[in-house]
């Protein structure tokens, strides 16, 4: 049995944990490693086992993916009927859970554990679906591959090149009471892919070199046994805290790592990691804060970095709060820093190894032992706050000296006692421990008869002055400790409003010269003078405020990832102290300040802390910018595809009708009628060719900028009618002037009329009218063009004036390029005008075509 803790007694939050649990249902997860590994087999074959022993048992949704072993296990189960959910003109068969809490099982089967709904049911994910049945009462039993786990989908795309998008929180996992692990060998599950068992044999063929690779599937393999382990692992744990079973129980290997204050700090986290590596077992980190301290926080941090967990107790007893902490996590080797050859109280080394009987301790060498780094210069004790003390002392000895006779001098016991609580509050143990003794000195000799005298008459006063000294000593000494601990609670609470201050001051910056500017200014409010070095090519910049062995020192923490320069084991002469810019994806700089005093522990920690959000607000920029290019390129893509497509089409239709004309007018035997007729038809060709060709230019020399439009007040009438006069088709337009005249450039605002009966005539039946009205207020005046044609379909409406888009008919598009309407609304925004579309019109006959009306509102004259 352990010997730190002689009551053992349940973990209460395990104990909730169990009550909450026992009106809910139990979650069976089978977990693969890839699929085809034959985890909805290995369910069905269990489910039929319990329903031959007389179990309700329920297929709520199975996926049998074509797969006839599959099939066969299902065939004499019962099946819950699935629910049709109607998607985009398709019918979806999915879960249904009103149907599965309604029938109440007792065990459903639920395939696929991290699918996605469809649209229009209770939850998006079936996941949540199962946490409902849970929660009514009823077991279920489901799948899952581990490369669904949303903490994996990063790693599973490095190793697979594959990026699963069904996802689902690591928390699920939590839920289940058992897990069952499905393995199979790669070369096993090779081969049932070559043998068409899991997928189609073409499918198979691009499996076998892509996703199914067997370094692939071995790497998902130790994924998924690490996860079952750890759900295995969790379960002991649980399990122990429950029945107050002290620990740890050899089921597997924990490494923590113990930091206390000093230069070994960070070589016991090292340490540990490595011993963890060795182990393959995951890493604690432990702190408990008695005292502030150098290399704490960076230790901390290098731990985290490693990849483990850390945990901080402010427990004055570290011995009893690192074997806690040990026994709560099943811990089985603890590693910490080798004791000091001299110290004034007992190790904590020495604690832990008289009590840790049931654990392995390493102890780490002292680093100081085997180099010669130049040690700190201890700072000089201030001895402001003794004469404080001494004139505080010194006033109370007169004033009871002088009132002696109405103060007795037993009461005075109780002053000094005050005093010494007072002044080891104010100015902690060491000022704490220099007044009780002062204190006992004064009340011997100014009040204990004989006065004047260390000597003491009476017996009973040898007694109260010796609990006096005693509780002198102890009063200063919890005075002091509790002084250390406020201020490292009043620090730890500064470091978090500096932190959340940062957040907030990085995330308004909007490119990195003023990012790189506002992480100066906050460093800078932290340390004399700060300085940002960016990585161009993975190379660190030279900095002119830097001479040579600061430079080296900002490379060094660059290049490794660690703290370099003042106050760090590392370059500790640099007068500099910089902290490198890390991210996942690399060292993107470094922070270097230049203190003007040395760095306060709490001040480094808030300098660690800038430091790691100023290199997640680069990234973050970094990663915007990285978007939006993206997203430029893509439209730009878009556009130059579209672009092609309407070359290919209108460009070669006329073109084919201009030659097949031409190879026609070489007959020699074609009437002239015939003759004309084909003359005819390529001068209409060319046409079309022409208006391309003019609407490809209008559109380059918009997106470039060369179009300044003209102002200056245009008379209506003949503009109008120039424009329906290159417009052969609309001959029969009716035109309405309300309002005469207007502010506009006369050519573009001609353009953008023919643009719009062109459009008007290809979408409307031959002879339909077409009308132009005009109308003005205070302010505006209003072109619209309205046509009788086929209409636009509102799914199209917002994206008509996009260039190169056309919009679809049934099963077919209007020939054209797509830019018409474009251009329409480039020129009237060039004229500050706007321009609608509306469809169907509101003044037509409902069983009529829809029609449109294409308004444009520009500024008065």
């Amino acid at each position: 049995m352990p010997t730190w803790n002689t009551e053992h007694r349940p973990d209460p939050d395990a104990l909730l944990a169990t009550a909450a649990n026992e009106h809910r249902g139990r979650l069976k997860i089978f977990l693969g490693a890839a699929p085809g590994v034959g985890k909805t087999w290995e369910m069905l074959a269990a489910a039929r086992r319990k329903r031959a022993e007389g179990t309700d048992v329920l297929a709520g949704l199975i996926e049998t993916h074509g797969r006839a072993e599959t099939a066969e296990q299902l065939a004499d189960l019962p099946i819950l009927p699935r629910r049709n959910i109607p998607y985009r003109g398709h019918i979806l068969e999915e879960f249904d859970l009103e149907a599965a809490i309604a029938r109440h099982p007792a065990l459903l089967l639920v395939d696929e554990l991290a699918h996605t709904n469809a649209p229009g049911l209770r939850h998006a994910k079936r996941w949540q679906d199962i946490a409902d049945i849970l929660d009514a009462g009823i077991d279920v039993w489901t799948t899952l591959n581990v490369q669904h786990l949303e903490s994996l989908n990063d790693q599973v795309a490095r190793i697979t090149g594959v990026r699963v998008t069904e996802t689902l929180p690591d928390t699920v996992l939590g839920l289940a009471a058992e897990i069952e692990l499905i393995d199979l060998p790669p070369a096993e599950l090779r081969t049932r892919l070559e043998q068409g068992r899991i997928y189609r044999p073409d499918l198979a063929r691009r499996a076998l070199d892509g996703f199914f690779r067997p370094g692939n599937l071995a790497s998902l393999r130790e994924m998924a046994l690490r996860r079952a382990a750890q759900h295995v692992d969790r379960d002991i744990a649980s399990y122990m805290r429950a029945r107050a079973i002290a620990g740890p129980w050899p089921a597997a290997e924990r490494v923590m790592a113990v930091i206390e204050t000093g230069p070994a700090a960070e070589q016991v986290v090292r340490h540990a990691a490595r011993l963890a590596e060795a182990l393959r077992a995951p890493l604690l980190a432990f702190h408990a804060e008695t005292e502030s301290g150098v290399g704490v926080q960076s230790a901390l941090d290098l731990a985290i970095q490693l990849g483990g967990t850390v945990e901080i107790t402010t427990n004055a007893d570290a011995a009893t709060a690192a074997l806690d902490v040990a026994s709560r996590h099943n811990v089985a080797h603890i590693v910490l820093a080798r004791p000091p050859t001299r110290a004034w109280r007992r190790p904590l080394a020495a604690k832990l190894a008289r009590r840790a009987r049931a654990y392995s301790i390493y102890t780490v060498p002292d680093p100081a032992a085997r180099t010669t780094q130049p040690k700190p210069a201890r700072p000089r004790q201030p001895l402001l706050p003794y004469a404080i003390s001494l004139a505080i002392m010194a006033l109370a000895t007169a004033l009871g000296f002088l009132l002696r006779t109405y103060v007795p001098h037993d009461a005075m016991g109780f002053v000094f006692t005050g005093i010494v609580v007072g002044v080891a509050s104010r100015y902690g143990r060491r000022l704490g421990l220099f007044a009780a003794l002062a204190s006992f000195l004064l009340w011997n000799f100014f009040f204990l008869p004989p006065v004047f005298t260390l000597s003491v008459g009476d017996p009973r006063d040898v007694v109260a002055l010796i609990v006096f000294l005693a509780v002198g000593l102890l009063t200063g000494t919890l005075a002091g400790r509790v002084r250390i601990e406020a201020e490292a609670a009043r620090s730890r609470i500064d470091a978090l409003r500096r932190v959340a201050l940062f957040g907030r001051t990085l995330a308004q910056a909007t490119d990195e010269p003023a990012l790189r500017t506002a992480i100066e200014t906050e460093a800078a409010a932290l340390a004399s003078h700060a300085i940002v070095l960016m990585a161009a090519n993975s190379t660190l910049p030279l900095s002119p405020e830097l001479d040579e062995p600061a430079q080296a020192a900002a490379e060094f923490a660059f290049a490794n990832r660690v703290a370099t320069g003042a106050g760090t084991i590392t370059l500790p002469l640099v007068p500099w102290r910089f902290l490198p810019l890390a991210t996942e994806a690399g060292t993107i700089g470094v922070l270097g300040v230049q203190p003007a005093s040395p760095l306060t522990e709490p001040l480094a920690q808030a300098l660690g802390a800038l430091a790691d959000q100023a290199a997640m607000a680069t990234e973050r920029l970094r990663l915007a910018a990285r978007a939006a290019e993206a997203n430029a390129q893509a439209a730009t893509q878009k556009l130059r595809t579209a672009l092609l497509s309407s070359l290919s089409h209108d460009l070669r239709t006329p073109l084919t009708g201009i030659r097949g004309a031409a190879e026609t007018l070489a007959v020699p035997t074609l009437t002239e009628a015939t003759r004309t007729d084909l003359l005819a038809s390529i001068v209409q060709d060319v046409e079309r060719m022409t208006r391309f060709l003019t609407n490809i230019t209008g559109m380059a020399r918009i997106e470039t900028g060369e179009i300044v439009a003209r102002r200056e007040t245009i008379d209506l009438a003949p503009l109008i009618e120039a424009a329906i006069a290159r417009v052969p088709e609309a001959f029969h337009t009716a035109v309405n002037l309300t309002a005469p005249t207007v502010t506009a450039d006369p050519a573009l605002l001609e353009q953008t009329i023919v643009n719009l009966l062109e459009n008007a005539i290809k979408y409307a039946p031959t002879g339909a009218a077409i009308t132009i009205r005009t109308s003005r207020d205070a302010t505006t005046t209003t072109i619209s063009v309205a046509d009788e044609g086929i209409g636009i379909d509102p799914a199209d409406l917002p994206h008509i004036f996009d260039s190169f888009y056309r919009a679809a008919h049934g099963d077919r598009i209007a020939p054209g390029t797509g830019l018409g309407l474009a251009i329409a609304r480039a020129f009237v925004e060039t004229m500050h005008g706007t321009i609608t579309a509306t469809s169907p019109r509101p003044d037509l006959p409902r069983d009529s075509l829809p029609g449109t009306i294409i308004t444009i509102r520009l500024p008065c004259p």
